[in-house]
């Protein structure tokens, strides 16, 4: 996931905006360089390097043919759930290494209707993934996501598998 226009050089501006703590939150770079999070209007709650959670909230705009959310939403809300994480999780190595989305794959579980909150967990140590860096390796690991509606049923599951891939 390269935000337009941030490709090469450019992603040093996304950089500097994480290194900065009078920058924005991921969620607000995100949402501000990235136009699909910003077209569905997702709502990015927490992100750590342990987990993100974004909402992608209830808009009829976005509702599939039984009044629910679109699976094309849902997909774009659990990819940039692992997006947040990846970013909060290597944030740090983006002076040397582009995250970039290796696959992805989702299943849908049960109807979702309304609200539909994507929570996304790495699925290997951080310092692991950086010492394979660190070892000139292009590391990649995966990003699970569990997509609930609001009585907490899991509508979707999803895993994205990343790669840090060094710059130069």
């Amino acid at each position: 996931m390269i935000p337009r226009g941030l490709a090469n050089d450019g992603y040093s501006r996304v950089t500097s905006r994480l290194m900065s703590a009078d920058q924005m939150s991921i969620g607000e770079m995100l949402a501000a360089t990235v136009p699909m999070a910003r077209t569905l209007n997702l709502e990015f709650s927490e992100t750590t390097p342990e987990k993100a959670v974004v909402t992608l909230p209830d808009q009829s705009a976005y509702h599939n043919h039984v009044g629910g959310p679109h699976a094309g939403a849902m997909f774009t809300l659990g990819e940039s759930a692992s997006g947040a994480i990846v970013l909060a999780a290597f944030g740090e190595q983006l002076s040397r290494a582009v995250p970039l989305a290796v696959s992805a794959e989702i299943a849908y579980r049960k109807l979702a209707m309304g609200p539909v909150t994507a929570t996304a967990t790495l699925g290997r140590p951080v310092a692991e993934v950086v010492a394979e860096l660190d070892a000139g390796q292009r590391p990649e690991f995966p990003v699970s996501i569990a997509i609930r509606r609001g009585d907490g049923a899991v509508t979707g599951e999803m895993t994205v598998v990343w790669t840090l891939r060094p710059n130069g």
